[in-house]
Order: structure tokens, then C-alpha cells, then sequence
């Protein structure tokens, strides 16, 4: 299964309340620049973000692709409506707000508090409570979908080598490159961390195809679709780190992120 095979799902009342029944009451974007205090570089965030009832679902996207008058046309608009929209930062975004309204994560996961702290402290300690779930021995090569400084160091606190990839391109904190296409390094790996920004693009299906053929483990960290991406638990991947909206880096105070593991709790 991947993404667009879940969306038939939902679209077909398999997964819980009807969709055409769940409507958006607020559409909105989220825009962010970061340089960690101590860092050498930065970096922009976008997230679109959606709520339907309880629950806010969420979509990074690449900054300036979506414009806020088609965020704004979400709203009053059905679940059912928005799975099929054009845009499939929209797709997911509602699709992640009506699992998660569906599935709480408080009731599915185990809970991870991220210490208040200034920004690195933050990225750092959330990092760490990644890198556990996937826990690769020393000389292991993780790939690293989607570059995060925070998981690279923990990698290296662990004797764990890595290859980054990331679409940007770029380097590391370490001056080392970032590779722009998985599908070029992922026969190299021992181990893969993806962040849930590859549900935005086709990147979600290699990565789960891959995991599926050859049993190497998948763990997700995810802001983007981390309602989403526990359903696949189990077909492909391996844990995940579900952190909705609000994210650990807008505000200095404690935060939570939800980590799934395999289990039969999982339901599909």
C-alpha cells in the first residue's frame, strides 16, 4: 500500500467516519527561517496545515508552490472534496487531518516529551528520540532522506556512517555533500531515515518498495502526514515519529512527538 491506494480507502469509508461528512474549518500556512545559534547554516521551512474537528494535518512544502488563496479555498470544504484536489500537498494535509481526528495519537503511541530549550537544545533532543527508534549499530550506513544536522549528529555521536540525501542538494553542518536522488544510493544503505516530507512527492513509494523487497529497516520522522505514515507500519516501514502541529521549533517550551512501533495494533 501507499498513499494514493489509502486515499481510495478513506474515500471509501474503510478507514472510519465518512469522509464526506469530515469538513475543514481552518486552512492555514505556517512559514519559518531557522539558523540554530552555534550552526554554520539555515534553512526555510512551509507547512500547509488543515483542521478537521479535533485534529490539525499538515504538508511541508517547498517554499513559494502553494499559494495561500488555495490553502484559504480548503476551508468549508469535505475531506472527500480535498482527497481528490489537484494539489497533492492539499491530499495529504487533509487526509492527515482526518486520521488523526479518526486515531488520536495520544491513544495509539507512546508519547516522547522534547525538554523546553532554546532552538538547538530542541531540534537536538527530538533528533535523539528519532535516531532511538531506528537504533543502527556502530559502523551501520543509515540514508537519511530530508537532511537534518540534529540526526547526522547523533549518527556520528554513534559511530554510525550515513549518506544525506536531499532534493535541495547542498552540504552538511560537516561540509560533507548531500546527495539529491535517493534512488541513485539506496542499494548502499543499511538502514534508512526518511522524513515524512517524502509522502509530498513519489519519494514515499521507492522508499516503502524498497523496504518491502529487502526487509531493510524504514523508520519515518514526521511532522508531514504523521497520521498518515503509521498505516504503513508493518508494510514497509518499520517506526515512525509522528509529530503534529504545533512542531517542536515554534516555541521554547515543552512538546510532544508520538513514536510508533510495529505492532498488531496497527490496524489497516
Amino acid at each position: 500500500m501507499s498513499l494514493e491506494p489509502l486515499i481510495r480507502r478513506a474515500l471509501a469509508g474503510e478507514l472510519g467516519a465518512a469522509p464526506d461528512e469530515a469538513v475543514v474549518s481552518v486552512g492555514f500556512t505556517t512559514r519559518q527561517g531557522v539558523r540554530h545559534t552555534g550552526r554554520g547554516g539555515g534553512y526555510r521551512n512551509e507547512v500547509v496545515s488543515l483542521r478537521v474537528g479535533r485534529a490539525v494535518g499538515s504538508c511541508a512544502v517547498e517554499p513559494g508552490t502553494v499559494a495561500d488563496a488555495d490553502v484559504h479555498d480548503c476551508v468549508g470544504r469535505t475531506v472527500a472534496e480535498l482527497l481528490g484536489h489537484p494539489l497533492r500537498a492539499v491530499r495529504v494535509a487533509a487526509l492527515d487531518a482526518y486520521l488523526m481526528d479518526l486515531r488520536p495519537h495520544a491513544e495509539h503511541a507512546e508519547p516522547v516529551v522534547v525538554p523546553a530549550g532554546d532552538s538547538l537544545a530542541k531540534s537536538l533532543a527530538r533528533a535523539g528520540a528519532v535516531v532511538d527508534l531506528l537504533d543502527p549499530a556502530p559502523g551501520q550506513r543509515v540514508l537519511v532522506v530530508g537532511v537534518v544536522n540534529s540526526l547526522l549528529h547523533h549518527l556520528r555521536a554513534r559511530g554510525v556512517g550515513y549518506l544525506p540525501c536531499d532534493r535541495k542538494g547542498g552540504s552538511t553542518e560537516w561540509d560533507e555533500p548531500v546527495a539529491t536522488d535517493a534512488r541513485e544510493h539506496i542499494g548502499d544503505c543499511d538502514a534508512i531515515l526518511a522524513s515524512g516530507m517524502v509522502l509530498g512527492d513519489d519519494g514515499v513509494d521507492l522508499l516503502l518498495g524498497h523496504a518491502r523487497e529487502t526487509g531493510v529497516p524504514l523508520v519515518f520522522f514526521a511532522q508531514t502526514g504523521s497520521a498518515v505514515l503509521p498505516w504503513f507500519i508493518g508494510d514497509g516501514a518499520r517506526a515512525v515519529s509522528a509529530e503534529p502541529y504545533p512542531f517542536f521549533w515554534l516555541d521554547g517550551g515543552p512538546s510532544t512527538l508520538h513514536r510508533y512501533r510495529q505492532s498488531p495494533e496497527v490496524v489497516r
